[in-house]
């Protein structure tokens, strides 16, 4: 969440990123006044009590009517506690419900606009040309099909929609592309993690996840907990009400869970093969790190993302995402989209996001500087999201016979192979 001396100093600035959000500016001025609401509240309570404790220590003394006197006044102040107090609460829980509703502080260096009115920022990589190779590029999925690698009718008979099965060397691909990830995180000094894919609702809702995403989380209702969309979750919640001594920061973890997606409002969208479903797996970077530091270690997530995909030999663009294209965690994102050659596009495959404090607030995560306690800073980034790269790896990569040239980084944990090769049928 912001931090409340912020609103209350410059509330124009939060109505700005509200605005450049496109959502609700109202709810700055009604968070102004709960909060005003509170604190004036809390002082006419703290008043009432002050004056409560003296009469307390007078009635003892007095006698005859001077104490009747006094007895009657304090069962007045009994009562005018009770309702100071139950206004306080009353005003404390509207200013927090209020509070969850503002997203983070858009950086000021986003680009305005909605989903399409990123900025490119860099350019990796070019993209093939199949026409003058002399042959007709086939998508992900018959390609897949083809390598004996994607099953997706036995996944729609047994699961629905946007369900699937790798097989064979799809299930190997899958843990090759996990290994190398990983082998990258640990090497640039990530700590592994394999995390819980069910939280409780307050780690799903300190991350952001509770507030305009909300449509895509799947709950279950009969325990309260939440399946995590990403690992970004149980990693930001991993210290939850916790203060860490700021000599141990940064802290760095590379998160590898299964996600869980209801991709709501995508009906007919990415329909075909594997490139949006509803479980999958993913490797997910995430940093703990002083306030002071968040950029630059936004700028070092994003290096590591272009690493990878420049690893795996794919061309790709990098994008500043447009402020109405945030999460509402997010003061700043860039993603990496790759080139899809069937669809003549570049799409996402990785994302990183600047938090700032806002998780850290949210979760009560906070450093200690010397004397000093105050929270922190978080940062995710994705590695390596499994399906959305074989789409790109078994598209950029194919060769006329159907087969796939194996990246190189990829070989270690692929057996050596080079090529991927079409099953017989």
């Amino acid at each position: 969440m912001i931090d409340l001396r912020l609103l209350r100093e410059d509330p124009d600035r939060v109505r700005a990123s509200q605005r450049a959000r496109g959502e609700d500016v109202d709810v700055v001025d009604a968070l102004l006044s709960a909060d005003e609401r509170r604190r004036s509240s809390s002082v006419r309570f703290d008043e009432l009590r002050s004056e409560q404790k003296s009469l307390g220590k007078l009635i003892p003394k007095a006698t005859g009517d001077e104490k009747a006197e006094l007895l009657k006044r304090a069962g007045e102040l009994s009562a005018a506690v009770k309702a100071a107090d139950a206004e306080q609460n009353e005003a404390a829980e509207e200013a927090q419900r209020l509070l969850l509703q503002i997203g983070n502080i858009v950086h000021p260096d986003v680009p305005r606009g909605g989903e399409d009115d990123f900025v490119v920022l860099e350019t990796v990589g070019t993209p093939r040309d199949f026409a003058a190779e002399g042959f007709e590029p086939k998508d992900h999925l018959e390609l897949g099909q083809t390598l004996g690698a994607i099953d997706v009718e036995r996944g729609a008979k047994v699961s629905g929609s946007r369900f699937y099965y790798l097989t064979g060397v799809g299930a190997l691909l899958e843990l090759a592309l996990v290994n190398a990830a990983i082998a990258q995180a640990t090497a640039a000094g990530f700590t592994p993690m394999l995390t819980p894919a069910l939280v409780k609702p307050r780690a799903m809702e300190g991350t952001g996840f509770l507030g305009q995403a909300s449509q895509d989380v799947y709950y279950l209702d009969k325990d309260d907990y939440y399946l995590v969309g990403t690992s970004e979750v149980p990693l930001a919640a991993y210290h939850m009400d916790e203060i860490i001594d700021a000599d141990q920061l940064p802290l760095r973890y590379a998160g590898f869970s299964p996600c869980f997606r209801r991709e709501a409002g995508t009906y007919g969208k990415d329909t075909r093969g594997i490139f949006r479903v509803h479980q999958f797996d993913k490797v997910e970077m995430f940093s703990y790190i002083a306030p002071e530091d968040a950029e630059a270690e936004h700028a070092r997530l994003l290096e590591w993302e272009k690493q990878w995909l420049t690893s795996l030999e794919l061309p790709f663009q990098v994008i500043d995402t447009a402020t109405g294209d945030l999460g509402s965690s997010a003061s700043r994102k860039f993603d990496c989209e790759a080139w899809i050659p069937t669809q003549g596009k570049y799409r996402e495959l990785t994302s990183t996001s600047n938090c700032n404090e806002f998780q850290a607030r949210r979760l009560s995560v906070r450093m200690r500087d010397g004397k000093n306690v105050k929270p922190l800073a978080t940062l995710n980034g994705t590695l390596c999201a499994v399906p959305r790269t074989i789409v790109a790896l078994l598209e950029n990569h194919q060769q006329a016979d159907g087969s796939v040239r194996v990246p190189e980084v990829l070989r270690p944990y692929l057996g050596g192979r080079e090529f991927l090769e079409p099953v017989a049928k």
